[in-house]
């Protein structure tokens, strides 16, 4: 069943997806309007402890299966029952919607088994396309990490489509997004070739909030919508220079509001308009419940006045830096939690 609030969303431009791959939550997006989704490893352990799938998890510990291996080959059937709800999107849309994404190893970044730049690279390859292989509407997310940025080449070049996540800051982006290309091309086609870059949105702002005092009220929290506006228009002018089948997209990640003052679509309506928004069920139920009309706000800026402030006031060097270190500190911890959960899970099965 549509919704009036979505539908106008989705009526400005935007590509709906959903921070999820529960199974009932996918089926109420996709009523709404939702084009695609993504997972992720808290998602994973949330799933498991709704006891929802026990047997799943019981028929591998069965089968003699450590808890890595269930947690790999529990995420892998979660993804796919995922991405058949989305392939008739990604079939009537010749590839270019109806993608689920599916994160690779986050211990690989895991600074207390400091593994070395090449064999982080190395297993980035690897597993990309062992976990892309024989799924034609997978993404597969890599962070913007040296290593994760190092591996897009390759990974592209062999067919890969990438979702490259964890980008905070122009440069990243243009990095992902040249390795990318540089792949690509050495592809015989360009026909089934996806690509998108997931931008965090709401970080930003809370870094400007923790560093960035002195910051006007009518420019805090909004240098994240900035930063995302400014990255999705040179990637929507570099795809003008080099045309493809497919749309290669932005995907505004990270835009569940952090701000209790922020009404929870802050983020939604600013970006609204061009691209993919991921957004977590909260936010899209926010959205449903809101009885709000959207616009096309993605190419409109602030005033100069308020640019430049922001431009003053933040150091993006240090943005990066210290972004990216509580990113790999929030991207690894959930797996390890992960791990914990199917012990624990485990443990609960085998003495029932």
């Amino acid at each position: 069943m549509s919704n009036p609030a979505i539908a106008s969303l989705i009526k400005t431009g935007t590509n709906l997806y959903l921070d999820s791959i529960d199974p009932d939550l996918v089926v109420q997006n996709i009523s709404w309007g939702a084009v695609g989704a993504t997972s992720n490893p808290i998602i994973i352990s949330n799933l498991i402890r709704t006891g929802r799938f026990d047997s799943m998890i019981a028929d591998l510990i069965a089968t003699g299966q450590d808890d890595e291996s269930i947690c790999w080959k529990l995420t892998d059937a979660l993804v796919g029952q995922a991405q058949k709800q989305f392939h008739s999107i990604w079939s009537s849309t010749q590839g270019n919607a109806g993608w689920v994404s599916f994160e690779l190893d986050p211990l690989l970044e895991d600074p207390q088994k400091n593994l070395p730049h090449d064999e982080r690279v190395q297993r980035y390859i690897e597993l990309g396309l062992q976990w892309s292989k024989g799924h034609d509407n997978r993404m597969i997310k890599v962070p913007a990490t040296p290593a994760g940025l190092d591996s897009l080449e390759t990974l592209a070049a062999e067919g890969v489509t990438l979702n490259v996540t964890l980008i905070f800051t122009t440069r990243q982006y243009r990095i992902a997004r040249d390795h990318v290309w540089a792949g690509v091309k050495r592809r015989s086609s360009l026909a089934s070739f996806k690509s998108v870059y997931s931008i965090f949105v709401s970080r930003v702002d809370q870094y400007t909030a923790d560093n960035c005092k002195g910051l006007s009220a009518a420019a805090q929290g909004t240098y994240g919508i900035l930063n995302a506006k400014r990255i999705w228009k040179e990637n929507s002018e570099f795809w003008k220079q080099h045309p493809t089948p497919l749309q290669q997209e932005i995907i505004f990640a990270s835009t569940g509001t952090k701000n209790p003052a922020d009404p929870a679509w802050k983020y939604v309506a600013a970006l609204a308009g061009s691209d993919i928004q991921t957004n977590p069920p909260e936010t899209n139920a926010a959205v449903a419940a809101s009885h709000q009309s959207f616009r096309r706000e993605v190419d409109q800026f602030p005033s100069e006045a308020i640019a430049s402030e922001l431009d003053r006031a933040v150091q993006v060097e240090h943005l990066e830096a210290t972004l990216m270190e509580q990113g790999v500190a929030k991207f690894v911890a959930p797996q390890k939690q992960l791990l914990q959960t199917i012990r624990e899970k485990r443990q609960s099965l085998v003495t029932r």
